[in-house]
């Protein structure tokens, strides 16, 4: 049973690219070629990605662009604070857009096929909230990653 949790997380960001672009303009850097083709990227995905699968869909898309160019524009969007870096325990670094209000979602990660679900759960939040609280922790980030078997796994399995 699932109560509360949202799997499909919705709303995602378009607004999101085009506040990076005026950002990047902001800071007096080029909102043109490689950046703008990850952050355009980043804002059109409902969760995190790794800079080789950015750099594949781009190329698919028939768009010109380098590996190396995608890892720079990501450290620098990270730099920016206009992504996040996610680390979910498998060595390999992934991207997704940071926003500013603090909305963000936790990832749910398949051991047995890959996959990465992005969820949210308001009770979780709260909780989350309450222990930093009694802990006395100024709590300014958290990250949960639930490591287990998607729901098509599981059905496999049956």
């Amino acid at each position: 049973m699932r109560i509360g949790i949202i799997y499909n997380v919705s709303g995602h960001h378009e607004n999101w690219s085009g506040r990076a672009l005026e950002s990047l303009q902001a800071e007096g850097l080029r909102n043109g070629g490689s950046r703008r083709a990850v952050i355009e990227h980043l804002g059109a995905q409902p969760c995190c990605h790794s800079a080789q699968e950015i750099f594949d869909d781009i190329r698919g898309q028939g768009k010109r662009i380098g590996i190396a160019s995608v890892y720079r524009a990501l450290e620098q969007l990270v730099e920016l604070d206009l992504v996040q870096r996610v680390e979910l325990g498998d060595g390999i670094a992934r991207f997704e857009p940071a926003h500013a209000g603090g909305e963000h979602h936790h990832h749910l990660v398949c051991d047995d096929c890959g996959r990465i679900e992005p969820f949210s759960d308001p009770g979780l939040e709260k909780t989350l909230t309450a222990v930093a609280e009694r802990l006395h922790c100024g709590m300014r980030s958290h990250e949960v990653i639930l490591h287990g078997s998607c729901a098509a796994c599981l059905t496999a399995a049956l």
